[in-house]
């Protein structure tokens, strides 16, 4: 039985494969960056291939290049499942895969050009800020014109949280990136000082809760139980949390800046915020796990199943331990060193990479209507990326904690003992080639999943005549 008719996956199978290449190019520049602060050699004395600027490329395509690409792909497709009905229109569909993803690649290309106003993952000069406004706008009314003609008069939870998303994401982006234009590419903020501190936090956080958490939590309610055919085990619970999440993490942004100039009241409820953060946060984890419950059995053979579980896992680490780090005295230890690249790393290889994995290895078979091609292959893949994780998450661990004691080592005349951060940084060696092998090893592990996805396309003889989702039910 074939999708039902005027279902759009077209625009869905291009936002998988333009996930997929920037997959790859920000995971390679990511490798590239880590080995070059181990050699330097590998900066190549050229201004393009510097550590300055693969850095922000390496966020950049990372972040609105692969992760906002499986978003997209994802509310594509299970938009129309949940809501019965074909896309508002599929030409503004193709109209947003085309501008954003033009913009996302001439924006990654300005970076390493040197373009950049210089913020956290808000690199991007004016005219490209423009251009990504436009083109979620275009997004956004396909969206809600889709909810708008739905044949499902209830809403899944999957949908709150996306349109939690498509309304959050542009109100951050615009506020955080007014600025003046001086060229073409140059452009002042109209902020200064802490405030415009305060302002590139208060985006910055909530970056991260709108774009790499609440949408994937989205994708986790949607396509986890379809994968093992069971309902999630509370719908209530999944609503009671959202909610709260909601209304929590907007207020966090401030635990960036702990011992600022930032007013202390402001980081005490940056702090205060984040630690409520983490009960609405593990409703989710608890909820996955209670779903998982019911099929516990098929564990040990089913590799995108593991690749969901370690995402809800590491999900559930990243969202107790960013808010222990907002505490002022482990924030006092932990700020500027290497721990604050394990708890990012953890949270975004850990849950998004690993939940956006067992994602294509559902949503490839399902809309090219073919089996997987090796189940083999993608435990390979599977043992590649949570060795290469924990290779990198430990060793970042470990360089923090040695990074931090380091710097406020004393000797017995109350001086630094490690005055030369040249010192430091020899220390910290062996670890932070730890690090690059793990990087190595999870790099490896997502060419394993590319080379079992293209070859269930290309294989003919693995085409079934019952997708999955037919045999499952319309959504």
């Amino acid at each position: 039985m074939s999708p039902p008719t005027g279902y759009n996956y077209a625009v869905v199978k291009a936002f998988i494969a333009a996930a997929v290449l920037y997959g790859i190019a920000a995971m390679a520049a990511g490798l590239l960056a880590s080995l070059q602060i181990i050699y330097p050699v590998l900066n190549f004395s050229t201004p393009m291939t510097s550590f300055g600027r693969i850095r922000p490329f390496h966020t950049c395509t990372a972040i609105f290049g692969f992760s906002l690409s499986i978003v997209f792909a994802a509310i594509y497709h299970s938009m129309q499942r949940l809501q019965k009905t074909p896309l508002f229109s599929t030409r503004l569909a193709w109209i947003h895969f085309i501008i954003y993803n033009l913009t996302v690649i001439a924006a990654d290309v300005s970076l390493l050009f040197g373009r950049t106003q210089g913020k956290e993952f808000a690199e991007l000069e004016w005219p490209f800020d423009i251009l990504i406004i436009v083109s979620w706008l275009i997004f956004a009314v396909n969206f809600f014109g889709t909810l708008s003609i739905r044949g499902e008069k209830q809403m899944f939870v999957s949908i709150w949280f996306y349109m939690a998303s498509v309304i959050a994401f542009p109100i951050l982006f615009i506020v955080n990136n007014l600025a003046v234009p001086a060229g073409f590419l140059k452009s002042y903020s109209i902020y200064s000082g802490v405030f415009d501190a305060n302002v590139q936090w208060w985006y910055g956080h909530n970056l991260f809760a709108f774009i790499l958490t609440v949408p994937f939590l989205g994708i986790m309610y949607y396509y986890f139980p379809k994968h093992i055919r069971q309902p999630i085990y509370s719908h209530r619970l999944s609503v009671v949390h959202f909610w709260s999440m909601i209304v929590i993490f907007i207020w966090t942004g401030p635990h960036h800046l702990i011992y600022s100039p930032l007013p202390d009241w402001l980081q005490t409820l940056g702090t205060a915020f984040s630690i409520m953060l983490i009960l609405p946060c593990w409703g989710a984890l608890v909820n996955g796990f209670l779903t998982l419950s019911q099929a516990r059995e098929k564990i040990q053979t089913d590799a995108a199943l593991k690749f969901f579980i370690l995402a809800i896992v590491f999900y559930g680490m990243s969202t107790f331990e960013g808010p222990i780090m907002s505490i002022k005295t482990v924030n006092g230890f932990s700020h500027f060193t290497d721990w604050t690249i394990a708890h990012v790393h953890s949270g975004t290889m850990g849950w998004v990479g690993f939940i956006s994995f067992a994602m294509l290895y559902y949503l490839v078979p399902v809309i090219w209507n073919r089996r997987l091609y090796s189940e083999t292959l993608a435990n390979v893949h599977f043992w590649f990326g949570i060795i290469g994780i924990m290779l990198y998450v430990v060793s970042m661990w470990s360089s923090g904690l040695t990074e931090g004691a380091m710097w406020r080592a004393f000797d017995p005349s109350g001086h630094l003992q490690y005055p030369d951060w040249i010192m430091i940084t020899e220390v910290l060696r062996p670890l932070r080639i730890g690090r690059a092998i793990g990087g190595s090893l999870y790099l490896a592990g997502f060419l394993f999943l590319i080379i079992n996805l293209l070859l269930t396309v290309f294989s003919a003889k693995t085409k079934i005549q019952n997708p999955v989702e037919s045999v499952t039910g319309n959504r």
